[in-house]
């Protein structure tokens, strides 16, 4: 169990942060940059949250939001063995795979896309919307981290698959309220 008794440690104060392992890096680093970039993506969840209460899809996403703590610590944590251990948290396959029945579950009975989509529509669907994006910037933060270093595959699936779960979510809020906002080529031409 985590245990906060004080917020700053003035350990960080040189521009580095600390790892899982004990090691330090400059906070710019591209590891940062991707446990940062998780980090944005889950709090643009968690307004996405506020926006559907009483809703199980609030509920969903309130578990990724703990997954997304799960990959935190896994980006956390460098090497190259992504075994979860007593001691060692790590994304694991079963949680992409959760996500793609997710994805499934919504996506049964509506209308495939015959257009890309803008994201708005209800405000709920806008706020996951930006989560999406947010998430989107997150895998390639991953992905970046992934071309240097090693990086769990399960976790570069799972943010992979994050993003379209949100996509495919943004729809089903939308289509409880009338369906998707549609891309006009060319509009104003």
């Amino acid at each position: 169990m985590v245990r906060l008794n004080r917020i700053y440690t003035r350990t960080g104060d040189d521009g580095t942060t600390g790892l899982v392992d004990g090691s330090r890096l400059p906070k710019y680093a591209a590891r940062m940059e991707a446990i940062g970039a998780v980090d944005e993506a889950n709090s643009a969840i968690g307004l996405a949250v506020c926006a559907l209460q009483g809703s199980p899809h609030a509920e969903v996403l309130t578990r990724i939001q703990n997954d997304l703590f799960d990959l935190g610590a896994d980006l956390a944590t460098p090497g190259e063995d992504f075994t979860p251990g007593e001691m060692t948290l790590r994304i694991v396959a079963s949680q992409a795979e959760w996500l793609e029945s997710a994805i499934d579950a919504l996506n049964d009975g509506m209308e495939p896309l015959r257009s890309f989509i803008l994201p708005g529509g209800t405000e709920a669907a806008a706020r996951v919307h930006i989560a999406r994006a947010a998430t989107r910037r997150a895998e390639r933060a991953v992905t970046a981290l992934a071309a240097e270093e090693p990086t769990n595959p399960a976790a570069l699936a799972y943010i992979n698959r994050l993003s379209d779960y949100l996509f495919v979510l943004a729809r089903a809020v939308n289509a409880d309220a009338g369906g998707d906002v549609l891309w006009v080529p060319g509009q104003n031409r």
